[in-house]
């Protein structure tokens, strides 16, 4: 089996989450994605609503679609939710699949400062996709990467879209340039402060939970 693993705070997860998501796996072959909700990510300043109600929001937009599931794993934990805990308790669950930790470019340049990165990327691969604000010739500036400024440049100007990427710590990282859906997190928790629609930005029954539970409403 190959098996994507999907994380974030899904504070709340839209349409870009999802596509993105089926995006990799259609065009990897991968046999399912497992999308896990962080309780307490240790580098967020951004205050995140409860992690109940994130975790919920994820399992009703996957729902559905029988290659998506969701992963109490984190949820659960009590503590921060570290990413290297998290990996190794999912390599000894699926022991026989090979797993590929799907990230953006910017959060992958971020993972020098998570907890034990040296660790994470010797546990894993990686598929980095491409973000609106970054340039994947930006991954020359990450210490894990074996790569050429040439080839990064072709992903940049699209002459290719897809490329595995050899990491100093003998795994692999494959570069996906995939079709880009404007749409943010952060515009979303916006709009419903300010009282105006999110319709179209992400399944309706999550539109549906954040307008029952008043989430990311302005308090009155």
């Amino acid at each position: 089996m190959k098996i994507g693993i999907f994380g974030g705070t899904f504070n709340p997860i839209h349409y870009g989450h999802l596509r993105a998501a089926e995006e990799v796996r259609e065009r990897l072959d991968l046999t399912k994605i497992i999308f896990i909700p962080s309780k307490d990510p240790p580098l967020k300043t951004q205050k995140l609503i409860d992690s109940e109600h994130r975790y919920k929001m994820t399992e009703l937009a996957i729902s559905g679609n029988n290659l998506f599931e969701i992963s109490d794993i984190e949820y659960k934990r009590s503590g921060k939710s570290y990413t290297v805990h998290t990996i190794e308790e999912l390599r000894n669950i699926y022991q026989d699949a090979n797993l590929y930790f799907i990230l953006g470019i910017d959060t992958f340049l971020e993972i020098s400062n998570w907890w034990h990165p040296e660790r994470l990327v010797s546990l894993i691969d990686f598929i980095v996709i491409s973000r609106s604000s970054f340039k994947f010739i930006d991954l020359l500036s990450s210490p894990y990467i074996l790569t050429s400024k040439h080839v990064l440049e072709g992903l940049d100007k699209a002459e290719i879209d897809l490329c595995p990427i050899n990491l100093k710590s003998k795994r692999e990282l494959v570069a996906f340039r995939i079709p880009l859906i404007e749409i943010s997190a952060t515009e979303i928790r916006r709009l419903m402060f300010d009282g105006k629609s999110i319709k179209y930005l992400l399944p309706e029954s999550v539109e549906s939970y954040i307008i029952a539970n008043r989430l990311y409403m302005r308090k009155e």
